[in-house]
């Protein structure tokens, strides 16, 4: 996390006490805005800044928000906002700062955001939060061989078994825990690993052995990380270094019965190759996110009994949003007040970022 001193822009407008609330306009699909702000904070975004709560500007290009964006200093944004290219940004001549109430900006920051000086900040760390919880999910339940025990238990209907053989090699008592990326999620999941008696190993090639060690975990290289892990998580940038960056060696040199768990992007992963290792059931996998997003139908992934196949949903959902809303509109009543954004960001942190 970035605390910057001084974010705001050297032509921002000087504001005294009445006129604080900057005029603001909310950018996003419109579907989204009906999700991200519960009734209280819509009452509190009209506290805070000058805007009609109830003007969504889905496509800046058009001539019905001409005005509104005209007269806007600040744009509140979401999922399906407009990308803000010269041409747009052309026509908001009084545009100091972006606010995004979602993760990654890079579907809507362009470079001419940047040569304009516009000031930035998004709801990474919020986002970030469900996606760590679904992860430690995961990776319990996945220790505890949760998935495989219980289609055993359907397939036997009622049948006696002895349990405790089969599931002899479950547990998560000194596990080892592969953690791909110690990015924001990546961290955050290594956060709320700390209470449990697992070992955790990191591969990052940005990250040193010191910082390894404030983490609490052992840094390692890639294959040797997948060798001796019994979950691997992915928590990687989508770059194009990082394209199948888990790989046919690297899924070959996973353990017999290790789950692998994808919640970053599909393209980070070779799906065909761990389709070859899924299909002998060598190995489990969950996977928030494919390759592309939405497997076409007849995917395997939709039928192997080994993958828990979800719709990209580790991120904020349902209430979850009203978490990002809310870090959006600290923010906003931030940059009212003449302060610097708590989660500014800047165009060096995007190459490495998702």
């Amino acid at each position: 996390m970035h605390h910057a001193t001084d974010n705001r822009p050297a032509t921002a407008p000087d504001r005294g006490p009445a006129a604080d609330r900057p005029r603001t306009l909310l950018a996003m699909a419109p579907d989204i805005a009906d999700r991200l702000f519960t009734e209280e904070q819509r009452t509190r975004l009209a506290r805070i800044a000058r805007t009609d709560p109830h003007l969504i500007a889905d496509d800046l290009h058009s001539p019905a928000y001409a005005t509104a964006l005209a007269r806007t200093e600040v744009l509140l944004t979401c999922w399906g906002a407009t990308p803000l290219t010269a041409e747009v940004l052309e026509r908001a001549p009084r545009l100091r700062a972006v606010v995004h109430a979602a993760g990654s900006v890079k579907h809507h920051v362009t470079q001419a955001c940047w040569d304009r000086g516009i000031t930035v900040s998004a709801a990474a760390g919020a986002n970030a939060l469900p996606v760590a919880e679904y992860t430690l999910a995961a990776i319990l339940l996945a220790g505890k061989q949760v998935a495989r025990a219980a289609r055993r238990y359907r397939e036997l209907n009622g049948t006696p078994h002895d349990w405790r053989t089969d599931l002899a090699a479950s547990g998560n008592y000194r596990r080892t825990v592969g953690i791909v990326g110690a990015s924001r999620i990546g961290r955050r999941v290594i956060e709320l690993l700390r209470p449990f008696d697992v070992h955790v190993l990191l591969y990052d090639p940005y990250v040193s052995g010191a910082e390894a060690a404030r983490l609490g975990v052992t840094p390692t290289d890639l294959g040797t990380l997948c060798a001796r892990s019994s979950v691997v998580s992915v928590h990687a940038p989508q770059l194009p270094e990082t394209r199948h960056l888990i790989g046919a060696a690297e899924l070959a040199a996973m353990q017999d019965g290790a789950t692998l768990i994808n919640t970053s992007r599909g393209s980070l992963v070779d799906e065909a190759a761990l389709l070859e290792q899924l299909r002998t059931g060598r190995l489990d996998a969950v996977l928030d996110v494919t390759d592309p997003e939405l497997p076409p139908p007849g995917s395997p992934f939709y039928t192997l009994p080994n993958v828990l196949l979800t719709p990209h949903m580790a991120g904020s959902f349902g209430n979850e949003l009203h978490r990002m809303a809310a870090h959006a509109l600290d923010e906003l009543e931030r940059y009212g007040a003449g302060l610097p954004f708590v989660e500014e960001v800047r165009p060096d942190g995007l190459e490495r970022s998702a």
